[in-house]
């Protein structure tokens, strides 16, 4: 029988088990054949379309985004698959940028659970979504899918699609434990979203990881290798208000003062990855006009996104050393107030708080509100509190993401400045309370 509602096939959706609340972990034996055994009783709908794959350490969500807009304002039909969501799981499966309905997402589930006891085992939670996400698309004729990666590369599950175009954003020290100890031993991971007759796209990185990268495009015998520095480049770019003028570089085009809506100077890279992507799938260079266009309407929630202004209020899902140094520099950079600076952060087990608050004490926050992201892999606020302190910083410790942001906004006057970072799943509780505090006031 069908589910009754949209709330029940969440519910069994809930009930699998879940790697990105429970550990950053894999099966003991890593594999995809639970996925290619879904997808066969399904009739293999990952085959109907191509794909553009992505992943990378941080970026990849930002490039995604740009990634899709540029495709559809290039005149296609565009399926998208992101991940994590911030408030609804409906965020992860998009068509031309729209969430996927609670209608649609409903009749994807119905046939997952359908084919489930033929199953050999069960699959995960992220599993069985990108599997609705590959079947929606299927059901909806999209002309090209955007595939973002949840955690690696090789063993990922999304790693199923053999996607012409296989791009990584960027490469550093983010789940060890899973992936590997050394940033080559990460790239090997990573790179093994590159498969046969594909093109590569690397984003900036050492000539060490690039080698890693190469190696596998050799191995694979992949169609070409664009690598960030090389075929495509960020030429220049500028703080402009409210993101970046920036100067992009590909094989056959540049591109002058296009202006990307979003703020960090690591945007402009993202850009070049992701108009480079697109040049590679499309066959050509996109015309000027339609990267000016796709970019200017691009948003990306939870990415250095600016809520409010008096005071100004900022949500970054800056999770490791990378991410808050590109978040303290952006903070430098392009965001200058007289008050009081003051963090809401909550972290996941296996962070290093040290390196992801030293940037924000150089950034200029003088105080942080330690919370509990709400999911068993977080790192108790004590943890917190106790690196800001070390680190220069005064902390308290509060009981919940909700009960942080009402305190910071008793701390911070209208010349300040509110921060909430530390991950995504922080940002997310903390976004749905900004959003109704801030029309409140309105």
């Amino acid at each position: 029988m069908a589910f009754a509602s949209i709330e029940l096939a969440l519910v069994w959706l809930d009930s699998h088990i879940d790697y990105e609340r429970v550990a950053p972990t894999r099966r003991s034996l890593p594999t995809l054949d639970g996925m290619h055994e879904a997808l066969a009783m399904l009739g293999d709908p990952q085959r109907a379309y191509p794909a553009i794959h992505l992943t990378g350490t941080n970026g990849k969500g930002s490039t995604t985004a740009m990634v899709s807009a540029l495709l559809v304002e290039s005149g296609l039909s565009v399926g998208s698959y992101t991940s994590p969501n911030l408030h609804r799981v409906n965020e992860r499966i998009a068509w031309n940028a729209d969430p996927i309905s609670d209608a649609d997402l409903l009749d994807v589930l119905d046939r997952l659970r359908m084919i489930e006891p033929s199953l050999s085992e069960p699959l995960t939670r992220f599993e069985l979504l990108t599997v609705a996400a590959l079947l929606h698309f299927d059901d909806i004729a999209v002309d090209v899918a955007v595939i973002e990666v949840g955690l690696g590369g090789t063993w990922d599950s999304t790693n199923v699609i053999g996607a012409p175009v296989a791009a990584i954003t960027s490469i550093g020290l983010d789940h060890t434990q899973v992936l590997g100890d050394t940033v080559e031993e990460i790239a090997a991971d990573k790179a093994g979203i590159i498969g046969p007759g594909a093109t590569a796209i690397l984003g900036p990185t050492s000539d060490s990881v690039a080698e890693v990268v190469e190696q596998r495009c050799d191995a694979v015998g992949a169609a070409g290798l664009w690598r960030y520095g090389t075929e495509i480049a960020c030429t220049a770019d500028r703080l402009a208000v409210g993101g970046r003028l920036v100067d992009l570089s590909i094989p056959g085009a540049t591109y002058h003062e296009v202006f990307v809506p979003l703020h960090g100077h690591h945007q402009g890279q993202n850009a070049a990855v992701a108009v480079g992507a697109v040049a590679a799938f499309l066959g050509w260079a996109p015309a000027p006009d339609v990267v000016e266009t796709a970019f200017a309407a691009v948003l990306v929630p939870g990415r250095l996104e600016v809520l409010g202004s008096q005071p100004l209020v900022i949500v970054d899902g800056a999770h490791n050393a990378a991410g808050a140094e590109a978040l303290s520099r952006a903070l430098t950079e392009a965001f200058s107030v007289e008050g009081r600076r003051v963090a809401v952060l909550g972290m996941l087990e296996g962070r290093d708080p040290i390196a992801i608050l030293r940037p924000l004490a150089e950034a200029g926050i003088d105080h942080v509100i330690c919370v509990m992201p709400v999911t068993p892999r977080a790192m108790s606020a004590s943890q917190v509190a106790s690196a800001a302190v070390e680190v220069g910083l005064t902390a308290e410790v509060v009981s919940s993401v909700e009960a942080g942001v009402d305190e910071a906004l008793t701390l911070v006057a209208d010349d300040g400045l509110l921060l909430v970072s530390g991950s995504l799943y922080v940002v997310g509780d903390a976004r749905a309370r900004l959003i109704d505090v801030l029309n409140a006031g309105h």
